[in-house]
């Protein structure tokens, strides 16, 4: 099977590749250096000529802050970019997953948001991948919208890795404590995504790893399964400003997973300590 997957430079991305090749699939990944998704010219020139039989749109423009004030560079990444690979897939026929996020739900209540749920995005970056939904939706027919949270994975950077540096300078922090959610290792991530694509059961999908925590949660564990000596203090959302409005409740259930046959992700805490393991080996 010959799969191309953009934002290979990213921590899914490269991971998807990574493990599609460990299957013996056909992957080419892209970084914004071999194929500019917001260029639709050179996107259907790209996409015609390799005909893959599936496309995995992992690129998105994904500074959430920075989207509030870099509007059209997070639409024209986020939305276009989207649209032109939609339109390359519908042409050639291919299987597409589009990668979106919690960002795009209103994160009111503590209740698991369910995929039929009405998303209702509170700031620009949610609201974009919104319209990437949408326009994947309104193109094609054989797709996979998959949702996902608090990404973490071995290529860039991500909470974990900012949470190991401050903890070899700093042996107390504060933490962000009324945001719930899941974190979601971009390793076990990336093998159910592939499972999808060998399927035509599509739609949309929450995936991420089990279990729910706050932030603060979140960097103690961290800092357990590190073996680090650092107190975390749980703050509010309040005390911790941010020019982008985070959702509280990013929450997702994950029950369509199971009722369409597909394998839920581990516990996150069985990924955290994989993937604190994995760091540990890197070092050494």
């Amino acid at each position: 099977m010959k799969v191309l997957v953009t934002g290979y430079s990213g921590q899914l991305g490269f991971d998807v590749v990574k493990e599609g090749n460990n299957r013996g699939l056909e992957m080419y990944g892209t970084s914004s250096r071999d194929l500019e998704i917001t260029d639709k010219d050179c996107v259907s020139k790209y996409v015609t000529e390799l005909k893959p039989e599936a496309i995995i749109h992992c690129a998105a423009y994904t500074a959430v802050d920075k989207a509030e004030e870099d509007k059209e560079k997070c639409y024209d990444v986020n939305v276009n970019g989207t649209r032109f690979l939609a339109e390359a897939a519908k042409e050639i026929g291919a299987k597409f997953v589009y990668i979106s996020t919690d960002y795009v739900l209103d994160g009111q209540g503590d209740k698991p948001f369910k995929e039929t749920d009405t998303p209702n995005p509170i700031g620009y970056y949610g609201l974009t991948k919104l319209e990437g939904e949408k326009i994947v939706q309104s193109l094609l027919g054989n797709y996979f919208i998959v949702r996902i949270s608090w990404v973490f994975g071995a290529n860039g950077n991500n909470f974990i890795k900012t949470m190991l540096n401050l903890s070899e300078s700093r042996d107390e922090l504060n933490v962000v404590g009324d945001q719930f959610g899941s974190p979601t290792y971009t390793y076990d991530l990336s093998r159910l995504i592939l499972d999808m694509i060998q399927t035509n059961r599509f739609g949309i999908y929450h995936a991420s790893n089990e279990g729910f925590c706050s932030w603060a949660e979140f960097a103690r564990e961290i800092f357990r399964y590190a073996n680090k000596r650092v107190k975390v203090n749980s703050i509010t959302s309040e005390e911790y400003p941010t020019r982008a409005v985070r959702p509280k409740n990013s929450r997702m259930s994950k029950q369509k997973l199971t009722d369409y046959g597909f394998e839920t992700l581990p516990k996150w805490e069985d990924a955290l300590d994989r993937y604190i393991t994995e760091l540990k080996q890197e070092v050494n």
